[in-house]
Protein backbone atom coordinates (compact mmCIF):
# COMPACT_ATOMS: atom_id res chain seq x y z
CA UNK A 1 0.00 0.00 0.00
CA UNK A 2 2.53 2.70 0.58
CA UNK A 3 4.62 2.14 -2.50
CA UNK A 4 1.37 2.77 -4.21
CA UNK A 5 0.51 6.15 -2.25
CA UNK A 6 4.55 6.92 -3.30
CA UNK A 7 3.76 6.04 -7.03
CA UNK A 8 0.34 8.28 -7.02
CA UNK A 9 2.21 10.98 -4.84
CA UNK A 10 5.26 11.12 -7.17
CA UNK A 11 3.51 11.37 -10.73
CA UNK A 12 0.61 13.48 -8.91
CA UNK A 13 3.92 16.09 -8.39
CA UNK A 14 5.22 15.30 -11.88
CA UNK A 15 1.58 16.68 -13.82
CA UNK A 16 1.82 19.50 -11.81
CA UNK A 17 5.52 19.91 -12.37
CA UNK A 18 4.80 20.36 -16.04
CA UNK A 19 1.47 21.82 -15.68
CA UNK A 20 3.06 24.84 -14.14
CA UNK A 21 6.65 24.58 -16.38
CA UNK A 22 5.11 24.72 -19.43
CA UNK A 23 4.12 28.12 -19.68
CA UNK A 24 7.30 29.03 -18.48
CA UNK A 25 9.07 26.91 -21.04
CA UNK A 26 6.86 28.83 -23.86
CA UNK A 27 8.39 32.09 -23.00
CA UNK A 28 12.14 30.86 -22.37
CA UNK A 29 11.81 29.48 -25.82
CA UNK A 30 10.50 31.76 -27.60
CA UNK A 31 13.13 34.48 -26.29
CA UNK A 32 15.57 32.12 -26.85
CA UNK A 33 14.37 31.62 -30.67
CA UNK A 34 13.84 28.13 -30.29
CA UNK A 35 10.81 28.13 -33.04
CA UNK A 36 8.90 25.27 -35.17
CA UNK A 37 6.44 26.44 -38.04
CA UNK A 38 3.07 24.68 -37.41
CA UNK A 39 3.16 23.75 -40.92
CA UNK A 40 -0.59 22.89 -40.95
CA UNK A 41 -2.19 25.75 -40.26
CA UNK A 42 -3.17 28.62 -43.04
CA UNK A 43 -0.89 31.27 -41.83
CA UNK A 44 1.83 28.68 -40.62
CA UNK A 45 2.70 30.30 -37.49
CA UNK A 46 6.13 30.07 -35.65
CA UNK A 47 5.73 28.49 -32.52
CA UNK A 48 7.84 27.48 -29.85
CA UNK A 49 9.09 23.84 -29.76
CA UNK A 50 10.99 21.40 -27.90
CA UNK A 51 8.04 20.98 -25.18
CA UNK A 52 10.22 18.47 -24.46
CA UNK A 53 12.56 20.03 -21.62
CA UNK A 54 9.19 20.66 -19.26
CA UNK A 55 7.85 17.08 -19.93
CA UNK A 56 11.38 16.06 -18.88
CA UNK A 57 11.73 18.18 -15.68
CA UNK A 58 8.66 16.98 -14.68
CA UNK A 59 9.36 13.45 -15.24
CA UNK A 60 12.63 13.82 -13.80
CA UNK A 61 10.63 15.01 -10.23
CA UNK A 62 8.11 12.47 -10.52
CA UNK A 63 10.86 9.57 -10.23
CA UNK A 64 13.45 11.85 -7.94
CA UNK A 65 10.24 11.93 -5.51
CA UNK A 66 9.52 8.07 -6.17
CA UNK A 67 13.07 6.81 -5.66
CA UNK A 68 13.40 9.62 -2.66
CA UNK A 69 10.16 7.82 -1.00
CA UNK A 70 11.72 4.60 -1.52
CA UNK A 71 15.04 5.10 0.29
CA UNK A 72 13.75 6.86 3.27
CA UNK A 73 10.84 4.68 4.07
CA UNK A 74 12.43 1.32 2.77
CA UNK A 75 15.41 2.28 3.39
CA UNK A 76 17.34 -1.00 1.96
CA UNK A 77 15.29 -0.87 -1.75
CA UNK A 78 17.37 -1.33 -4.38
CA UNK A 79 17.12 1.66 -6.99
CA UNK A 80 20.18 1.14 -9.47
CA UNK A 81 17.43 -0.08 -12.35
CA UNK A 82 15.05 3.40 -12.11
CA UNK A 83 18.23 5.47 -11.64
CA UNK A 84 19.45 3.83 -15.03
CA UNK A 85 16.66 4.38 -16.71
CA UNK A 86 16.44 7.68 -15.39
CA UNK A 87 19.70 8.72 -16.83
CA UNK A 88 18.66 7.23 -20.39
CA UNK A 89 15.80 9.37 -20.80
CA UNK A 90 17.72 12.66 -19.42
CA UNK A 91 20.82 11.55 -22.17
CA UNK A 92 18.35 10.54 -25.05
CA UNK A 93 16.36 14.05 -23.96
CA UNK A 94 19.43 15.90 -24.47
CA UNK A 95 20.02 14.63 -27.90
CA UNK A 96 16.95 15.59 -28.70
CA UNK A 97 16.78 19.12 -27.70
CA UNK A 98 20.64 19.40 -29.36
CA UNK A 99 18.43 18.21 -32.53
CA UNK A 100 15.58 20.59 -31.88
CA UNK A 101 17.95 23.89 -31.37
CA UNK A 102 20.03 22.78 -34.44
CA UNK A 103 17.26 22.08 -36.76
CA UNK A 104 17.49 24.68 -39.20
CA UNK A 105 20.97 23.95 -39.33
CA UNK A 106 19.70 20.44 -40.58
CA UNK A 107 17.56 21.51 -43.11
CA UNK A 108 20.06 23.69 -44.68
CA UNK A 109 22.05 21.12 -44.96
CA UNK A 110 19.68 18.36 -46.01
CA UNK A 111 18.75 20.62 -49.24
CA UNK A 112 22.49 20.32 -50.16
CA UNK A 113 22.19 16.74 -49.97
CA UNK A 114 20.93 14.68 -53.17
CA UNK A 115 17.27 14.04 -53.18
CA UNK A 116 18.31 10.35 -53.05
CA UNK A 117 20.49 10.05 -50.21
CA UNK A 118 18.69 12.80 -47.47
CA UNK A 119 16.73 9.64 -46.14
CA UNK A 120 19.62 7.55 -45.64
CA UNK A 121 22.17 9.79 -44.66
CA UNK A 122 19.71 11.19 -41.64
CA UNK A 123 18.45 7.72 -40.69
CA UNK A 124 21.79 6.22 -40.18
CA UNK A 125 23.17 9.14 -38.03
CA UNK A 126 20.70 10.01 -35.70
CA UNK A 127 20.35 6.33 -34.38
CA UNK A 128 23.95 6.75 -33.73
CA UNK A 129 23.71 9.57 -31.68
CA UNK A 130 20.71 7.30 -29.48
CA UNK A 131 23.57 4.65 -28.79
CA UNK A 132 24.75 6.38 -25.63
CA UNK A 133 21.65 6.74 -24.06
CA UNK A 134 21.38 2.60 -23.85
CA UNK A 135 24.25 2.36 -21.65
CA UNK A 136 23.03 3.29 -18.50
CA UNK A 137 20.90 0.26 -19.19
CA UNK A 138 23.96 -1.59 -20.04
CA UNK A 139 26.07 -1.71 -17.50
CA UNK A 140 22.81 -2.73 -14.60
CA UNK A 141 22.30 -5.50 -16.92
CA UNK A 142 18.83 -4.35 -16.85
CA UNK A 143 16.13 -7.11 -17.52
CA UNK A 144 15.71 -10.85 -17.74
CA UNK A 145 17.98 -12.35 -20.35
CA UNK A 146 15.15 -15.04 -20.44
CA UNK A 147 12.34 -14.31 -23.11
CA UNK A 148 8.96 -15.80 -24.23
CA UNK A 149 9.25 -15.91 -27.65
CA UNK A 150 6.13 -17.10 -30.35
CA UNK A 151 6.94 -20.91 -31.43
CA UNK A 152 10.68 -20.94 -30.10
CA UNK A 153 9.03 -20.37 -26.32
CA UNK A 154 11.36 -19.58 -23.58
CA UNK A 155 14.80 -18.50 -24.91
CA UNK A 156 17.57 -17.33 -22.87
CA UNK A 157 19.76 -14.45 -24.54
CA UNK A 158 22.28 -14.40 -21.87
CA UNK A 159 25.14 -11.76 -22.11
CA UNK A 160 23.58 -10.74 -25.54
CA UNK A 161 20.32 -9.24 -23.84
CA UNK A 162 22.25 -6.22 -22.76
CA UNK A 163 25.07 -5.87 -24.73
CA UNK A 164 22.54 -6.22 -27.98
CA UNK A 165 18.85 -6.30 -27.57
CA UNK A 166 18.67 -3.78 -24.71
CA UNK A 167 20.67 -0.88 -26.84
CA UNK A 168 18.65 -1.92 -30.29
CA UNK A 169 15.39 -1.41 -28.66
CA UNK A 170 16.14 1.71 -27.63
CA UNK A 171 17.47 2.62 -30.49
CA UNK A 172 14.32 1.50 -32.30
CA UNK A 173 11.90 2.32 -29.61
CA UNK A 174 13.26 6.06 -29.81
CA UNK A 175 13.46 6.05 -33.16
CA UNK A 176 10.20 5.59 -33.81
CA UNK A 177 7.82 7.41 -31.73
CA UNK A 178 9.72 10.45 -33.43
CA UNK A 179 8.01 9.24 -36.61
CA UNK A 180 4.44 8.99 -35.48
CA UNK A 181 4.69 12.93 -35.53
CA UNK A 182 3.53 16.32 -36.94
CA UNK A 183 0.10 17.06 -35.65
CA UNK A 184 -1.04 19.29 -32.94
CA UNK A 185 -1.50 16.48 -29.45
CA UNK A 186 -0.40 13.71 -31.55
CA UNK A 187 3.12 12.58 -29.94
CA UNK A 188 1.91 13.71 -26.56
CA UNK A 189 -1.72 11.88 -26.41
CA UNK A 190 -0.87 8.90 -27.91
CA UNK A 191 2.29 8.37 -25.93
CA UNK A 192 0.54 8.70 -23.05
CA UNK A 193 -2.12 6.26 -23.52
CA UNK A 194 0.32 3.68 -24.11
CA UNK A 195 2.57 4.81 -21.34
CA UNK A 196 -0.33 4.76 -19.31
CA UNK A 197 -1.67 1.51 -20.24
CA UNK A 198 2.39 -0.17 -19.61
CA UNK A 199 2.47 1.64 -16.49
CA UNK A 200 -1.38 -0.09 -15.18
CA UNK A 201 0.04 -3.89 -16.29
CA UNK A 202 3.08 -3.14 -14.74
CA UNK A 203 1.49 -2.48 -11.46
CA UNK A 204 -1.15 -4.94 -11.33
CA UNK A 205 1.92 -7.75 -11.96
CA UNK A 206 3.84 -5.78 -9.27
CA UNK A 207 6.59 -4.26 -11.27
CA UNK A 208 7.25 -1.43 -9.19
CA UNK A 209 10.18 0.53 -11.03
CA UNK A 210 8.60 -0.36 -14.56
CA UNK A 211 4.87 1.11 -13.41
CA UNK A 212 6.74 4.34 -11.57
CA UNK A 213 8.74 5.19 -14.64
CA UNK A 214 5.75 5.07 -17.29
CA UNK A 215 2.79 6.76 -15.10
CA UNK A 216 5.30 9.79 -14.30
CA UNK A 217 5.68 10.01 -17.67
CA UNK A 218 2.46 8.98 -18.90
CA UNK A 219 1.00 12.15 -16.46
CA UNK A 220 3.62 14.22 -17.29
CA UNK A 221 2.71 14.07 -21.01
CA UNK A 222 -0.91 14.55 -20.30
CA UNK A 223 -0.27 18.16 -18.22
CA UNK A 224 1.73 18.89 -21.49
CA UNK A 225 -1.09 17.69 -23.75
CA UNK A 226 -3.29 20.93 -21.79
CA UNK A 227 -0.99 23.46 -24.15
CA UNK A 228 0.02 21.14 -27.52
CA UNK A 229 -3.12 19.82 -28.19
CA UNK A 230 -4.61 21.70 -30.89
CA UNK A 231 -4.45 24.73 -31.27
CA UNK A 232 -0.81 24.03 -30.12
CA UNK A 233 0.54 26.65 -28.30
CA UNK A 234 3.79 24.28 -28.07
CA UNK A 235 5.55 21.69 -30.27
CA UNK A 236 6.94 18.99 -29.16
CA UNK A 237 10.02 18.43 -30.98
CA UNK A 238 12.53 15.48 -30.87
CA UNK A 239 13.34 16.11 -27.34
CA UNK A 240 9.88 15.37 -26.56
CA UNK A 241 9.67 11.70 -28.97
CA UNK A 242 12.98 10.50 -27.81
CA UNK A 243 12.45 10.95 -24.34
CA UNK A 244 9.03 9.32 -24.34
CA UNK A 245 10.18 6.24 -26.48
CA UNK A 246 13.01 5.99 -24.15
CA UNK A 247 10.39 5.50 -21.45
CA UNK A 248 8.39 3.06 -22.83
CA UNK A 249 12.12 1.05 -23.60
CA UNK A 250 13.72 1.51 -20.41
CA UNK A 251 9.97 -0.04 -18.91
CA UNK A 252 9.55 -2.49 -20.53
CA UNK A 253 13.13 -3.64 -20.28
CA UNK A 254 13.24 -3.32 -16.14
CA UNK A 255 9.70 -4.59 -15.76
CA UNK A 256 10.28 -7.71 -17.84
CA UNK A 257 6.69 -6.92 -19.62
CA UNK A 258 8.09 -6.12 -22.89
CA UNK A 259 5.00 -8.72 -25.27
CA UNK A 260 2.96 -6.27 -23.67
CA UNK A 261 4.76 -3.05 -24.52
CA UNK A 262 5.28 -4.26 -27.74
CA UNK A 263 1.68 -5.26 -28.56
CA UNK A 264 0.86 -1.17 -27.70
CA UNK A 265 3.35 -0.20 -29.79
CA UNK A 266 1.84 -1.68 -32.89
CA UNK A 267 1.08 1.97 -33.89
CA UNK A 268 4.91 3.33 -34.03
CA UNK A 269 5.84 -0.29 -35.47
CA UNK A 270 3.49 -0.20 -38.48
CA UNK A 271 4.29 3.61 -38.82
CA UNK A 272 8.14 2.23 -38.94
CA UNK A 273 7.71 0.27 -42.00
CA UNK A 274 5.61 2.62 -43.61
CA UNK A 275 8.56 5.54 -43.54
CA UNK A 276 10.73 2.77 -44.75
CA UNK A 277 8.54 2.54 -47.95
CA UNK A 278 9.67 6.07 -48.60
CA UNK A 279 13.28 5.43 -47.67
CA UNK A 280 12.25 7.47 -44.61
CA UNK A 281 11.92 10.74 -46.86
CA UNK A 282 8.30 11.30 -46.47
CA UNK A 283 6.36 13.08 -43.25
CA UNK A 284 3.59 12.36 -41.50
CA UNK A 285 1.79 15.99 -42.54
CA UNK A 286 -0.67 16.16 -45.12
CA UNK A 287 -1.68 19.32 -47.71
CA UNK A 288 -4.06 21.98 -46.19
CA UNK A 289 -7.29 22.31 -47.96
CA UNK A 290 -9.13 25.42 -48.05
CA UNK A 291 -11.98 24.07 -46.14
CA UNK A 292 -9.63 22.81 -42.96
CA UNK A 293 -9.35 19.77 -44.09
CA UNK A 294 -6.36 17.51 -44.79
CA UNK A 295 -4.88 15.29 -47.86
CA UNK A 296 -2.20 13.43 -48.07
CA UNK A 297 1.30 14.85 -49.85
CA UNK A 298 1.69 11.55 -51.73
CA UNK A 299 -0.02 8.72 -53.97
CA UNK A 300 1.15 6.10 -51.57
CA UNK A 301 0.51 5.70 -48.02
CA UNK A 302 3.79 6.37 -45.88
CA UNK A 303 2.23 7.17 -42.39
CA UNK A 304 -0.85 6.14 -40.59
CA UNK A 305 -2.19 9.74 -40.71
CA UNK A 306 -2.23 9.49 -44.44
CA UNK A 307 -4.43 6.64 -44.50
CA UNK A 308 -7.08 8.84 -41.67
CA UNK A 309 -6.47 11.89 -44.42
CA UNK A 310 -8.70 9.26 -46.89
CA UNK A 311 -11.67 9.52 -45.34
CA UNK A 312 -13.50 12.73 -46.34
CA UNK A 313 -14.10 15.92 -44.05
CA UNK A 314 -10.84 14.66 -41.80
CA UNK A 315 -9.34 17.92 -40.15
CA UNK A 316 -6.16 17.74 -38.44
CA UNK A 317 -7.94 17.80 -34.45
CA UNK A 318 -10.41 14.77 -35.51
CA UNK A 319 -7.11 13.04 -36.81
CA UNK A 320 -5.09 13.26 -33.99
CA UNK A 321 -8.79 12.14 -31.42
CA UNK A 322 -8.99 8.82 -34.34
CA UNK A 323 -5.53 8.22 -33.42
CA UNK A 324 -5.94 8.53 -29.52
CA UNK A 325 -9.32 6.28 -30.15
CA UNK A 326 -7.20 3.65 -32.23
CA UNK A 327 -4.55 3.04 -29.45
CA UNK A 328 -6.91 3.30 -26.96
CA UNK A 329 -8.21 0.38 -28.22
CA UNK A 330 -5.06 -1.67 -29.10
CA UNK A 331 -4.08 -0.97 -25.51
CA UNK A 332 -7.27 -2.59 -24.59
CA UNK A 333 -7.10 -5.69 -26.53
CA UNK A 334 -3.64 -6.10 -24.65
CA UNK A 335 -4.93 -5.98 -21.89
CA UNK A 336 -7.02 -9.06 -22.90
CA UNK A 337 -4.59 -11.01 -24.16
CA UNK A 338 -2.14 -10.69 -21.68
CA UNK A 339 -3.28 -9.50 -18.34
Amino acid sequence: MITIWSIIVSVLIGFITTYFLTPLSIDFLKSSGILGIDQQKKDRPEIPTSGGISVIFGFLTAVSIFIGIRTFVFVSVENSLVLASLSSVLVIGLIGLIDDIHVKKAEEFVKKESQLSVGFKRWWVKPLFVIPAALPLMVVRAGQSSMMLPVLGSVDFGILYPLILVPVGVICVSNATNMLAGQNGLEAGTGAIALLSIGVFSLLNNRIEAAALSLSMGFSLLAFLRYNFYPAKILPGDSLTYSYGAVIAASAIIGNVQRFSAFVFIPWIIEAFLKLRSRFKASSLGELRHDGTLEPKHDRIYSLTHLLMKFDGMTERKLVICMYGIEAVICLIAFIIFL
